[in-house]
């Protein structure tokens, strides 16, 4: 049992703690938005990676074998949806500085956290990082059909809040970042860089 929990714990950060795009992507989503939608977008990355970690358990050698010929097609889908999500923030943020929106002593109504929740948790389905992790694991443990299911769950439960601790500290450190960058040109900049570095690694995804 305690075997599953650590095992757990070190794929569940093992996954989370690398910075990337869809770690970048939260920390502004809370930045320009509220504490609340952060924690809620979080949530979303870590349910995604205790799927993952889930069907890893249940799935076996099998899901691996399955996964590899979809690798290449979820990398490109994934760019895509990058490049999206980089585009439509760098628009909308410019959109808002132009049209001095953003008003210092109001606080802007923030998106729906449960739209932030699944835009997350999709975002998290979609990259081939967590695909190719968890099924690596797979590939790395030859001993699946012998776990008990009690162990598995424990393992999958251990996944899933690692990651949601690492992604909600991320969420705050955005709220904490939202709370300097008040300014209209502070949220401009944070838009525009995190659009900047999802374009980047959403085309280093491809090349």
């Amino acid at each position: 049992m305690t075997a599953a929990l650590v095992a757990g714990l070190i794929a569940g950060y093992g996954i989370a703690v690398p910075v990337g795009a869809v770690a970048t992507y939260l920390v502004s989503l809370t930045a320009r938005t509220s504490l609340r939608t952060g924690a809620c977008a979080a949530l979303g990355v870590a349910t995604a990676d205790g799927l993952y970690a889930l069907l890893a358990t249940v799935g076996g050698s099998a899901l691996a074998a399955a996964l590899r010929p979809v690798l290449v097609p979820l990398r490109w889908a994934s760019a895509l949806v990058l490049l999206v999500l980089a585009v439509r923030g760098a628009l909308t943020a410019v959109r808002q500085y132009r049209a001095h929106r953003l008003a210092t002593r109001s606080v802007p109504t923030p998106p729906n956290a449960a739209r932030a929740y699944v835009g997350l948790l999709g975002i998290t389905l979609l990259n081939p990082t967590t695909v190719v992790y968890f099924a690596a694991l797979v590939l790395g443990t030859g001993t699946t059909d012998s776990v008990r299911p009690l162990e598995q769950g424990v393992f999958v439960l251990a996944a899933f809040a690692a990651s949601a601790s690492w992604q909600l500290l991320l969420a705050g450190s955005g709220a904490l970042l939202g709370r300097t960058l008040t300014g209209r040109r502070g949220r401009l900049a944070t838009a525009l860089v995190s659009s900047g570095v999802m374009t980047v690694l959403a085309v280093a995804m491809v090349t």
